[in-house]
């Protein structure tokens, strides 16, 4: 679990979303709702699909700035698949590719986000292991 997570309102602009993630170099932002809830999340693609491609370049139109205008809660993924501090890395890995989805917010009990699990994370882990085991089979065999 990676800790701090990136955190939004839903009423933040894209144009600030987007600013986030080009500074932090980060692949999923947690929405907030008004109570401290994960309302949903945002993931670097979720933003690519919402802004126009013409933003920056010489045939850009005012209609191409106003996608920088909407709000989190107009781009976000609502049906937020969450886990607890408990869950196994393995269960939590399953939830990922069941749900077909990069990144698990790990919740309280409140739905508070206290940590984010992505497939990055698991990838990182599984090497790290991996890495672990052959350096024990070289080991046991010199």
């Amino acid at each position: 679990m990676t800790k701090p997570v990136a955190t939004i309102t839903m009423d933040d602009s894209v144009a600030m979303i987007r600013d986030l993630f080009e500074a932090n170099k980060y692949h999923h932002i947690i929405v907030i709702g008004d109570e401290g809830e994960c309302a949903g999340v945002i993931s670097d693609r979720d933003l690519l699909k919402n802004i126009s491609p013409f933003l920056g370049k010489p045939g850009e139109r005012t209609s191409d700035l106003s996608c920088l205008k909407r709000r989190a809660h107009q781009i976000m993924t609502r049906q937020l698949v969450a886990v607890r501090e408990n869950t196994s890395l393995r269960a939590a890995t399953r939830v990922m590719l069941d749900h077909r989805i990069s990144c698990l917010p790990v919740v309280d009990a409140n739905k508070h986000c206290i940590g984010i699990v992505t497939l990055r994370s698991v990838a990182r882990w599984a090497v790290g292991a991996l890495e672990m085991d052959a350096d024990q089979a070289f080991n046991a065999a010199a």
